[in-house]
């Protein structure tokens, strides 16, 4: 079972451990499996730059758009809203992370200068939902929400979760299931994590036709120039949105922002016959089907969601 939850972060017990594969067994091919014990922590001040790597990843070749600093540092302010996913200690870079932000109000931490609770979202996550918005089929029902202002039921949580790739995901299921537990905390503390919706943020991608492949075949007409076909089949760099889209309420795919080009696509080949178009991914999820929703993600990656 995973444990971390704690409301203090100077009161967090010991980190969880979770392992991944057998110490010096061998595969049917000969191979080592590396044994690899992973520790859950809440946000330190020293998670900022693997934050931001992560988030960097998280949002393609469009993170160049957001303010990742300024989102890392709200990520990382939250403290016991989410974890990070560690192999070496809690003084190390995470492997892992995820977090809920609030689009439509702050924290409410207290202002300085007024001496009251400042409910107003920061810059970083004004541009986060500007930018969500941007992507959404317009007028469509995560477009609505995501503009709503909490108009549309109440307020809209953003999840934000990533990691590296050679991580199992295995480890997203305790994230996802300490995550009800510390909202539900948060909430009584009368914090402003009750969320009407939930819009997780992922990717995917899509295999193209390799531009090399192309030019090996010499030249085509004018009609068959331009951009490179991708396949009907989306795959996925979290396994666990297969199980997040059958519980949404909408679920969209857009193409970001910023054009990789051809040479990206090919230079993602991995020794395949096509290349690979990142897609990103918003899936909207009711409050009402959220802890369904990660209960079956456990079920589903054969991995505990239990938390503290």
């Amino acid at each position: 079972m995973v444990k971390k939850r704690v409301r203090d972060p100077e009161e967090l017990p010991d980190a969880p451990v979770h392992s991944a594969g057998e110490e010096n067994d061998s595969g049917s091919d000969g191979e080592d499996i590396l044994n690899v014990d992973f520790e859950w922590f809440n946000f330190r001040e020293i998670d900022f730059h693997g934050v931001k790597s992560l988030i960097r990843q998280l949002f393609d070749v469009d993170s160049q758009l957001l303010d990742l600093s300024d989102l890392a540092d709200e990520v990382v302010k939250q403290g016991t809203i989410g974890s990070t996913v560690k192999v070496d200690g809690e003084g190390t870079d995470a492997y892992a992370f995820m977090t809920v932000l609030n689009l439509h109000r702050g924290n409410g931490e207290v202002d300085g200068d007024k001496g009251e609770r400042d409910m107003e979202v920061g810059e970083a996550v004004r541009g986060l939902r500007g930018y969500l918005a941007s992507q959404a089929k317009e007028g469509g029902l995560v477009q609505r929400v995501v503009n709503g202002g909490g108009k549309l039921g109440g307020d809209v949580g953003v999840v934000l979760a990533e990691r590296l790739i050679n991580v199992p995901a295995e480890v997203a299921p305790p994230m996802y299931g300490m995550l009800v537990d510390e909202l539900e905390a948060a909430v009584e503390d009368g914090e402003p994590y009750d969320f009407a919706y939930y819009l997780v943020v992922s990717r995917g991608y899509r295999e193209v036709e390799s531009r090399l492949d192309r030019e090996e075949q010499g030249p085509k007409s004018k009609k068959s120039k331009g951009k490179t076909r991708a396949s009907g089949e989306l795959f996925y760099f979290h396994p666990e949105d297969e199980v997040l889209k059958r519980f949404s309420c909408a679920y969209e795919e857009f193409e970001y922002k910023k054009d990789e080009g051809e040479g990206m696509a090919d230079s993602k080949r991995a020794f395949q016959e096509m290349g690979i178009r990142a897609v990103g991914e918003l899936i909207l999820i009711e409050k009402a089907k959220w802890e369904e929703c990660v209960k079956a993600l456990g079920e589903y990656l054969g991995a505990p969601v239990e938390s503290s």
